[in-house]
């Protein structure tokens, strides 16, 4: 298993249409700070689809200058607005777009990004089409047999595919081959589903925003453990991201129950050095962390309390005194989960989590029938 855990960004559905939209230069902000503030840190950027909002070339022409000023590697879905004019001709005019379906390995994860929309007809005619479902089948297969952590990337739930076979076939391989992570954009806000295997992560649009601040979300794997937090453009730095052990919204393997003697880890995003990381169990006193250079980890062991759920705190500060800080509540073996639906859909939501941007009012197309 690889000692660095991956980290990437997401920018949610941009829906660029002009110049002088804010929505524009919210893309153009946000880009500039992932590059100046970490963009040393991660592994890629994701955009999930809707990157210009009617399909059109100068549209796209704005969404390219913007990605100019990234430096890591970006991957760029196809949304239903993509498919405005027919065909997705356009988008991969992008000089940065890379042709899907498409397998690329950070880190032993593996990480597949499909396309649900050029198989359409246009609009929200979301299909995987019988070809890319091949290819699907055997990227998975191939990542199985080689004990890759999987990761999927595509534009919207399962359950949203237009053809039921389609829905049951994806969700029957998404278990099969205990799929990690499916990201996604299209539903405009912000939300986690966990049905106990697979996690399920959207990210709320840039472009057409339905609830709360805008800003893009940081996605960690490390050793099997899911971490996000959605990152409002306006927070300062550094952001703590807690890599292990697993906050108990997200646990979705047997092993990640915590016990007794725990290590812990943290990764601090930020361009400014961090000159000292702590943790807390509860109210307790400070302890400090140490910096591993193995996996540019912050880490601690900790003595795990005896109750269902615990609540770990990491606070970093950097070179110029500013904290960042986050909170968790790792489960323990007494900690029991309810029952999952399953179905690729946001049914298994872990709900509201509004200090990590979730607020659980679901206020876009997919849950009120608007737009996308």
């Amino acid at each position: 298993m690889n000692s660095s855990p991956l980290i990437f960004a997401h920018i949610g559905d941009l829906h660029i249409t002009k110049a002088k939209e804010q929505n524009y230069i919210d893309l153009l902000s946000i880009v500039a700070q992932i590059e100046t503030e970490i963009s040393d840190q991660l592994d890629f950027v994701v955009l999930p689809g809707d990157n210009a909002d009617n399909g059109l070339p100068e549209q796209y022409k704005l969404v390219a200058a913007a990605l100019k000023m990234l430096s890591v590697p970006v991957y760029i879905l196809a949304g239903d607005h993509d498919m405005e004019q027919g065909s997705l001709d356009n988008m991969y005019q992008i000089p940065l777009t890379r042709q899907l379906p498409l397998s690329v390995l950070h880190k032993d994860n593996r990480c597949l990004f499909i396309d649900v929309c050029g198989s359409g007809d246009g609009g929200p005619d979301f299909r995987i089409g019988h070809k890319q479902f091949h290819w699907l089948q055997n990227e998975l297969e191939a990542a199985s047999n080689a004990g890759e952590t999987i990761l999927l990337f595509m534009h919207t739930f399962p359950a949203d595919l237009k053809e039921p076979a389609e829905r049951q076939l994806l969700n029957i391989l998404l278990e099969k081959h205990a799929v990690l992570l499916v990201d996604m954009g299209h539903t405009h806000y912000n939300e986690i589903t966990n049905n106990g295997q697979t996690i399920f992560t959207a990210t709320r649009s840039t472009g057409q925003i339905e609830e709360g601040p805008v800003g893009y979300s940081l996605t960690a794997i490390h050793d099997g453990v899911v971490s996000w937090r959605f990152k409002q453009l306006a927070d300062p730095f550094p952001l703590v991201m807690v890599t292990g052990p697993v906050d108990h919204r997200l646990l979705n393997r047997d092993n990640q129950t915590v016990r007794g003697d725990q290590e812990i880890s943290a990764v601090i995003l930020g361009s400014r050095k961090t000159i000292k990381a702590e943790y807390r169990i509860g109210i307790s006193d400070w302890q400090e962390m140490f910096f591993s250079e193995t996996g540019n980890l912050w880490k601690a062991t900790i003595q795990v309390k005896d109750r269902s759920i615990n609540e770990l705190t990491v606070k970093a500060t950097d070179a110029t005194g500013r904290p960042g800080i986050w909170t968790i509540q790792p489960p323990t073996n007494d900690y029991t989960q309810g029952e999952f639906v399953r179905d690729g859909s946001d049914a298994d939501t872990i709900g509201a989590w509004p200090e990590n941007g979730l607020f659980g009012t679901q206020l876009g197309p997919n849950s009120n029938g608007k737009p996308s």
